[in-house]
């Protein structure tokens, strides 16, 4: 059953997130992962969403999968950049009916 990584992203140094990007693109393609959406700002029908924030999704196999890339030393790199480049709240969930 596929998984999907839900990110809400809003850029705190622009000048660090080039350096996250590129580490965090290159672990999820080796853990299988695929950028079902990336940097979007979202169309809130419902409720609001603050203009600044950008969505990314992405989508895993399964959630064994999703949670070995989280947990990676490839990913980890990344996580140490992300602390200063970006705030976000960051959601994992299972595919399927």
């Amino acid at each position: 059953m596929p998984a999907y990584v839900i990110s809400e992203v809003d850029v705190v140094d622009e000048s660090r997130v080039a350096a996250y990007r590129e580490l965090a693109t290159a672990s999820i393609a080796q853990y299988g992962g695929r950028f079902l959406a990336r940097g979007r700002h979202p169309d809130a029908v419902e409720g609001e969403w603050p203009d600044e924030r950008r969505m990314v999704i992405l989508e895993f196999d399964s959630m064994a999968e999703a949670r070995r890339w989280y947990a990676s030393p490839e990913y980890a790199e990344a996580l140490e950049i992300r602390k200063d480049a970006l705030d976000r709240r960051l959601l994992f969930v299972d595919g399927g009916p």
